[in-house]
């Protein structure tokens, strides 16, 4: 749970009062254009950067203002997926992999074997364990950064864009990774992305930064119908609306572009929800989904009309399909 997290570096604030709670089990995104600090978010989550306000509790846990010991233990509850894998360079991916094991347990060789073929097995990555980073594709450096932190049986994982440098294929395949791994583990995971395709078909909720404040949170749903205009303009990736180069534009610019937009351009059509990513056949039922769709149907009453009838039809498409539970 997160409250009222604020952060700046010197004069400059860069992201104020943030509060969201990351539901248990399921799969969140979170959007925002280049420099809202989505990254410095993730870091401030675990404890390696430190929030002038607010808390981020885990467990009782407050990983902003409790005396380092108690955040160094609480981080093992984490798994962060960094954007360039971290690997070392020097080691072999099986090493890169049991760093952790061997760093923050007692395990012996034999337990710590056993953990990192399986997590390797469950990232796509069985039998490359004698290759060095150097040696991998771009999509394999990625699964591995994710098998290693798998390791230490994470409660909360933390991708930061996991897609970034991936073509269309690579993305797909990690995209459909996460989900199968989330199936396997049940765990709370986090995606910091800018790729809408993962942002339509990945997540159970979508987040959004702008303008330092956290200006959407909710199921994917109810963000993807959304008609605030930032939210609106991202997920359309278009030039017109109140993101610009610099981030925001000014009253004068906004006022110009929407009168040449009134005058020469129909409004838009909304995009069309694809269904969620589900779990490749033979994994477990996402445990995440099912309690995912038993909290959408208490709060539906309470979404807009297109998050309500984006949400019957996916359950209507799911029915069709054969598919468990889901909104």
């Amino acid at each position: 749970m997160v409250e009222g997290l604020t952060k700046a570096f010197g004069p400059q604030t860069i992201w104020r009062d943030v509060t969201l709670t990351l539901p248990k089990g399921e799969v969140s995104v979170l959007l925002g254009p280049s420099g809202t600090g989505k990254t410095v978010f993730l870091k401030s989550l675990i404890g390696l950067l430190k929030p002038e306000q607010g808390r981020v509790l885990i467990d009782g846990v407050d990983m902003v203002n409790d005396p380092d010991r108690r955040v160094y233990q609480a981080r093992k509850r984490f798994g962060l997926m960094f954007q360039d894998g971290a690997l070392f360079g020097s080691l072999s991916l099986y090493d890169n992999i049991a760093f952790p094991l061997r760093e923050h347990t007692r395990k012996k060789e034999s337990e710590i074997r056993s953990i990192v073929l399986e997590r390797m097995e469950m990232v796509g990555l069985a039998g490359e364990e004698r290759k060095l980073p150097g040696q991998l594709s771009g999509g394999m450096r990625k699964r591995a950064g994710l098998a290693r932190a798998l390791v230490l049986d994470p409660e909360v994982i933390l991708c930061d864009e996991p897609d970034s440098g991936l073509d269309p294929v690579r993305t797909a395949y990690l995209s459909q990774v996460l989900i199968d791994v989330n199936a396997r583990i049940d765990a709370t995971m986090l995606i910091v992305t800018h790729n809408i395709e993962i942002a339509a078909t990945v997540p159970d909720n979508i987040g959004m930064l702008y303008r330092r404040d956290l200006i959407a949170f909710g199921p994917r749903e109810a963000v993807l119908t959304s008609d605030d205009p930032a939210v609106d303009q991202f997920l359309h990736g278009d030039p017109v609306g109140p993101i610009g180069m610099s981030e925001e534009k000014d009253a004068a610019a906004l006022a110009k572009e929407a009168a040449a937009a009134a005058e020469s351009a129909p409004r838009r059509r909304r995009i069309e929800i694809p269904l969620q990513l589900r779990p490749t056949p033979g994994m477990p039922p996402r445990q995440g989904e099912i309690r995912h769709a038993q909290r959408i149907e208490a709060m539906l009453p309470q979404l807009s009309y297109p998050a309500q009838r984006a949400i019957s039809a996916a359950r209507h498409n799911r029915q069709e399909a054969g598919g468990h539970g889901g909104a």
